[in-house]
């Protein structure tokens, strides 16, 4: 699919971004995500300025990105370092978010080329978004999931030799955190189907994605957030 202005307009649309309010009367979100959600960021603060009081795990700057995709401060990384992140976050009584957005996928699927051996396995995937669930609601938050953006097989393993990754664990660990949000009522953002549909021509190396599709990614979240948010949120 090819992207074009077009494309991006319409998504805008389903914003209804309107004048922005108080600011501080609006909800805050809190984002922890990969390097995927890196790139988006800029993007996505812009799409729901009027929406949300957006913070995300040290926002990046635009000149420095590329040299932040690998930073631990910057990045949420695996599951377990997600958990371990957030666990430390709410250590601090000042931290409250009513909403707290959370990806993490593509560095739990991680395979050692020799041994073939992941990073983190599906049974503790699982268990860590369970616990992230379980803290986040602890603390009076509402989790909203974004899965984790599909893998060109060929390309990655062909640009990346410390690690390998492979579609079909993107779709597994996928599958396994869209059944454990389902059961608990949690939104999901489809963001492997709506990334997906777009083709394979818009990765610039191993993983990551050109601005167009990264503006993209970010009205569609926006505008995911936008129809969430106006709807009452289901208790826990």
């Amino acid at each position: 699919m090819k992207i074009t202005m077009k494309w991006l307009s319409l998504l805008l649309l389903v914003l209804c971004v309107g004048q922005p309010g108080n600011a501080q009367q609006l909800p805050k979100l809190f984002l922890v995500g990969d390097s995927i959600s890196i790139y988006y960021t800029p993007f996505l603060q812009a799409d729901t300025a009027s929406l949300i009081q957006f913070s995300r795990k040290t926002s990046p700057t635009p000149e420095t990105i590329a040299q932040q995709l690998s930073d631990p401060n910057v990045q949420g990384g695996n599951s377990r370092m997600v958990l371990d992140y957030l666990k430390g976050r709410y250590a601090d009584k000042a931290f409250h978010p009513e909403f707290v957005a959370i990806n993490c996928g593509l560095h739990d699927i991680k395979r050692i080329p020799k041994t073939n051996a992941i990073a983190i396995d599906a049974a503790e995937y699982r268990d860590n978004l369970a616990a992230i669930l379980a803290l986040v609601q602890s603390r009076g938050g509402h989790l909203v999931w974004i899965n984790t953006t599909p893998v060109n097989d060929a390309r990655h393993n062909a640009l990346s030799k410390e690690f390998f990754r492979y579609n079909a664990d993107v779709k597994r660990y996928n599958e396994i955190a869209e059944k454990l949000f389902k059961q608990n009522n949690v939104p999901t953002i489809d963001l492997y189907t709506f990334t997906a549909q777009m083709g394979d021509g818009h990765y610039i190396d191993h993983v990551h994605f050109d601005e167009p599709t990264r503006m993209l990614q970010a009205a569609f979240i926006a505008g995911f957030l936008n129809s969430y948010l106006s709807s009452p949120v289901p208790s826990h």
